[in-house]
């Protein structure tokens, strides 16, 4: 799977990207209405056309049948959904959750299901098995696929070593056992940063900053239309950034990290603790945007905190645009409007006006949407990315 990112290799890509587009958009046509649609000079069109041919993207149909015309019958071209899949699982926390998409890059669909916190990787791997035999009935052919991009919580290191962290040893032989395909990993809020960046919110900026408030907190980072992985793969850890030196204690082994005080289960705690009666984070959303106070107060005070740890990161690095997702965000204002006003009080003030905060736009299933843009290679996001991560290469 290495490709070569060079200017020209782009160039071939983006040829290639718009021939399918239009094809995607019209539906079958022939060369002529390709080139007098792309633009392309003749020779470039049939060189691209021939190599999608080759790697089975697009089809040549038939000629229609009718009058029989002078001259050599003109063929369609076409879209093949079927030539070849790639498929995105995220093993988020305590959901599964997969994507898929075929060789014209169309999704096919997406599946979700939540999990208890103790099932096993084992078990895990089997519900990602029938969550993807669930897509789209019989449009997803499993002997299709090319390669799996799987998401995982936490650092994952790409020069694996020792003392590094990195995906349990079972998950990886596991999913090559059970789908005969190579298994690329990568941190789950960077492959959700990665699409959001590719297909969602910020689909086309140069410069921005992700956040995830979910069961964990993390997020990833677009650097000069780039995603930045920082050496060994360990970028985007936000969620243990220090918010409060005598907070409690993190799983990292830190002290008041802003996962303490921004997670799923510390804002449900937080918010108990102060009389609220909602079962769970979507009940505790649902009460804050009916403007119930204690659901307010602890989503407020819960937007500081990512407000300050956003600004300070901004100062550093200078997004032109910060997203927030995660089931926190769902919460819309009441969540945003103390993120908005603790950035504003924090930034550079050459930086207030110019900084754009956005809701995420793919949902839950936005890491494995970033699992096959891993696979694809495609997005101009992963020029600095190696072709083909070490993790998963062996097995």
């Amino acid at each position: 799977m290495q490709q070569h990112d060079g200017p020209l290799a782009r160039l071939r890509r983006g040829h290639e990207e718009l021939v399918l587009d239009l094809l995607r958009k019209h539906g079958p046509l022939s060369r002529g209405e390709l080139g007098a649609r792309c633009g392309l000079s003749r020779t470039t069109l049939y060189d691209i056309v021939a190599a999608l041919v080759a790697n089975g993207a697009v089809v040549a149909s038939a000629p229609q049948a009718g009058p029989r015309r002078r001259g050599r019958p003109v063929e369609r071209l076409a879209l093949n959904p079927g030539a070849g899949q790639a498929i995105g699982v995220d093993f988020a926390r305590r959901a599964v959750h997969v994507a898929a998409v075929n060789v014209a890059h169309e999704v096919v669909g997406t599946a979700s299901q939540a999990h208890g916190p103790d099932l096993s990787w084992p078990q895990r791997i089997e519900l990602a098995e029938r969550l993807i035999g669930s897509l789209a009935g019989d449009s997803l052919r499993l002997d299709a696929l090319s390669a799996i991009g799987v998401g995982v919580v936490g650092p994952v290191a790409w020069q694996p070593a020792d003392d590094m962290p990195g995906p349990p040893a079972e998950l990886v032989p596991l999913l090559r056992r059970k789908f005969a395909v190579p298994v690329l990993v990568d941190n789950n809020t960077r492959l959700a940063a990665l699409a959001e960046s590719t297909w969602g919110t910020a689909a086309g900026e140069q410069d921005v900053l992700y956040l995830r408030l979910s069961h964990g907190v993390g997020g990833g980072l677009v650097v000069g239309g780039a995603l930045h992985r920082g050496a060994y793969g360990l970028s985007g850890e936000f969620g243990h950034i220090t918010v409060d030196p005598d907070g409690g204690p993190c799983e990292c082994g830190g002290t008041g990290c802003l996962e303490t005080v921004a997670s799923v289960g510390a804002v449900l705690e937080a918010y108990r603790s102060a009389g609220g009666e909602a079962a769970d984070i979507a009940g505790l959303t649902a009460a804050a945007r009916a403007g119930e106070p204690a659901a307010a107060g602890v989503l407020a005070a819960a937007g500081r905190r990512v407000g300050a740890v956003l600004a300070a990161v901004s100062n550093a690095v200078g997004p032109g645009v910060i997203v927030i997702g995660g089931e926190l965000a769902a919460a819309g204002e009441a969540l945003t409007g103390p993120v908005e006003r603790e950035l504003s009080r924090r930034l550079l003030p050459v930086s207030r006006h110019r900084l754009d905060l956005r809701p995420a736009a793919l949902g839950e299933v936005g890491a494995a949407l970033g699992g096959i843009a891993l696979v694809l290679h495609q997005s101009p996001l992963l020029s600095r990315y190696p072709g083909r991560p070490r993790i998963g290469e062996d097995g």
